[in-house]
């Protein structure tokens, strides 16, 4: 689960640095969150609408964790709106620097246009103090029709501030498969957006930039974070799906 917006916003690098600290003992340990909407590296994958999401992590003294997480609309519990499973393997390089790699597979539900970011992922992430971590990913999506490996970068930057308080910063670049901009909305799959149905004024992008910056408090297990998400235009503009609001805010509980 993302520690920076729950929305999988900065997708894996918020969760480095919890991961890391959880590394040297054994035990399970889990999040509960609320947020305000579901962002996955800048896109909106739900509509603005409060998000309930909760994952379970096991850790080992090796530093190996296995990680199991879900999220659903609070207007509509029975259904998920995402899940996702992890495998992550942390070292620490000296006493200021930390690297982690890690295997994903995230599953969205809902519109054709949002189960097409299925995905594998794997990644390696390199963190300096808990405060700046870069991470390096190659992506498979399943909805995609080419079938590529497709990569993306982060950057996420923590600093602390007095009173419990941090900033927070993120920037982002990643590929992403080749996406009709003006479809017919009746269309089932992104296949069927690809190939089978006709469209018209096409625009392909073969990658785009994403960040955010806010604020979190953090004390003992409980985290609260308002954070301005930053997407490219030509991302925001897709039709038939919903656009990321401009802050999302997020208030959590760890055990």
């Amino acid at each position: 689960m993302n520690r920076s917006g729950f929305g999988w916003a900065t997708l894996v690098l918020g969760t480095c640095l919890s991961w890391a600290s959880h590394a040297q003992s054994t035990g399970f340990g889990g999040t509960v969150a609320l947020s305000s909407q579901l962002v996955d590296r800048g896109q909106a994958i739900t509509a603005s609408t409060p998000i309930l999401q909760g994952d379970v992590t096991w850790t080992s003294p090796a530093g190996w964790l296995l990680g199991l997480s879900a999220g659903t609309e609070l207007r509509a519990p029975g259904q998920l709106a995402e899940a996702s499973v992890q495998v992550a393997r942390y070292w620490p390089l000296s006493g200021d620097w930390q690297m982690q790699t890690d295997l994903l597979y995230y599953r969205y539900s809902g519109s054709a246009r949002t189960r097409a970011y299925d995905r594998a992922e794997t990644g390696i992430h390199w963190t300096y103090r808990d405060v700046l971590t870069l991470g390096l990913s190659a992506v498979r999506m399943f909805g995609a029709p080419d079938g590529r490996v497709r990569g993306a970068a982060d950057l996420d930057f923590h600093w602390p501030l007095p009173r419990h308080f941090y900033l927070s910063a993120g920037a982002g670049i990643a590929q992403i498969p080749a996406m009709p901009c003006r479809a017919y909305e009746h269309a089932d799959s992104w296949r069927d957006l690809e190939y089978g149905r006709p469209y018209y004024g096409c625009e392909r992008h073969g990658s785009y930039r994403y960040g955010h910056a806010g604020l979190i408090w953090a004390m003992g297990g409980w985290r609260m974070e308002l954070e301005r998400i930053v997407t490219a235009p030509h991302m925001r503009r897709q039709r038939g799906a919903p656009g990321a609001a401009p802050w999302v805010a997020t208030v959590s509980w760890s055990f």
